[in-house]
């Protein structure tokens, strides 16, 4: 079996690889049946001679391997007809704007796999960069909170070399009594408390930051039943919640009382409710000053996030009393880091994780004859068509 690794085309430019030069040498080393080939490139964290020093054949075509390995989208001029593919589509929420992509991949004969569809019996997610993104989430949030005051300095996280440098950088400011609460207790909320505890923000219970004060700052991690309520009262559990979300609303706004800054990183299902709203960044008692947006989802559960940001523009100011984008520095002004590819930021340790999982989750598929069925969920199309579990999509590549 051939593997090949591809370059990344999309713009702007993502310098992230799905296998890391020590990742391919151990997938040979599992693996030695497999064959592997890395598309040359001048964009990726690590250079063709990283690649080449592991033993790994760096080429200029890559388009007689089976199975092309990319992070992002690929262009639909640079797909390769009757090939399989893996690589994040963006479609499987019918986002208008890959509709294209995946009507070119079913006319190409191409067998897609998306990262973000590769999940185990129970529809947990295998792979992904979220660890990635809370860890860069909580400094960029970190970094807004010393703008907007002027009490410290930090530089860009995409300067720096990875986490260790993000943690360093943190360690040398001095951070005031601040309050944070993580929504979310998945890979992006554990990628953020990773960080606080790495810098020593200490973790306490809901009840306890809903009702004391500290002397040093504090953070308080929150899954989806402890900010969201059910509207009859009832009590019931975490399943219910996936099951009926129509039937919550939420129980955020005692959080916004007593938070300075808030980092999203909860999954959001369509249906859920809205978390923060517009009245409860407006209330004279709230205060949040920074929100941190890392899950990202525009007109979402989150009213300050008027818009994606950007890598270089990673900051805008939000004035509740009327719901628009205004000046950081603007006096009422919230400030919004909403950043939607936020891992790109620390490519090295994104991919080195990334592989990681890979390796460990969906390179045995490829040669136990698929025993776990983590590739048959994982195939959107196959044979020019939209594979059973995908087929709601139909209608989405129906439409011109």
């Amino acid at each position: 079996m051939k593997f090949g690794i591809i370059k990344e085309r999309k713009n702007p430019p993502d310098r992230r690889v799905v296998f890391a030069p020590d990742a391919l040498a151990k997938l040979k080393q599992l693996y030695p049946e497999a064959s592997v080939f890395v598309e040359s490139s001048d964009i990726r964290i690590f250079s063709d001679q990283q690649y080449k020093s592991m033993g790994i054949t760096v080429a200029d075509d890559v388009s007689d391997c089976d199975i092309l390995f990319g992070v992002k989208e690929v262009p639909v001029e640079n797909l390769i007809p009757n090939k399989s593919y893996f690589f994040f589509s963006h479609t499987i929420k019918k986002q208008p704007y890959n509709k294209k992509l995946l009507q070119a991949v079913l006319e190409k004969n191409i067998t897609l796999y998306d990262h973000e569809t590769i999940v185990d019996e129970h529809n947990r997610r295998l792979i992904g960069f979220g660890k990635y993104a809370g860890m860069v989430g909580v400094y960029n949030g970190i970094r807004a909170f010393g703008i907007k005051f002027e009490l410290f300095k930090l530089p860009k996280a995409e300067t720096l070399s990875g986490k260790d440098a993000l943690i360093m950088h943190l360690k040398r400011i001095t951070l005031p009594p601040l309050k944070f609460v993580i929504t979310g207790t998945g890979k992006v909320g554990s990628g953020a408390q990773e960080i606080l505890k790495a810098i020593k923000v200490k973790e306490i219970t809901a009840e306890n930051y809903l009702t004391k004060n500290y002397t040093q700052s504090v953070y308080v991690q929150l899954d989806a039943l402890e900010y969201n309520k059910r509207t009859d009262g009832q009590t019931l559990d975490f399943v219910d919640f996936t099951q009926h979300p129509e039937a919550y609303t939420s129980n955020f706004e005692k959080f916004t009382k007593v938070s300075d800054i808030y980092i999203a990183g909860h999954f959001y299902a369509n249906g859920a409710p809205i978390i923060l709203t517009q009245e409860m960044l407006n209330a004279k008692d709230c205060k949040i000053r920074v929100v941190a947006d890392v899950s990202c989802d525009v007109n979402g559960p989150i009213a300050s996030t008027l818009r994606s940001s950007t890598i270089a523009e990673p900051l805008y100011g939000y004035l509740p009393s009327e719901n628009k984008e205004v000046d950081v520095f603007h006096p009422a002004a919230i400030v919004v880091m909403a950043v939607d590819n936020l891992p790109c930021e620390i490519p090295k340790d994104a991919s080195e994780g990334f592989g990681e999982q890979f390796i460990e989750h969906v390179i045995p598929a490829f040669f136990n004859k698929d025993k776990d069925g983590i590739l048959e969920r994982a195939k959107i199309t196959e044979n020019g068509k939209l594979t059973e579990r995908f087929s709601y999509l139909q209608d989405y590549v129906n439409n011109v």
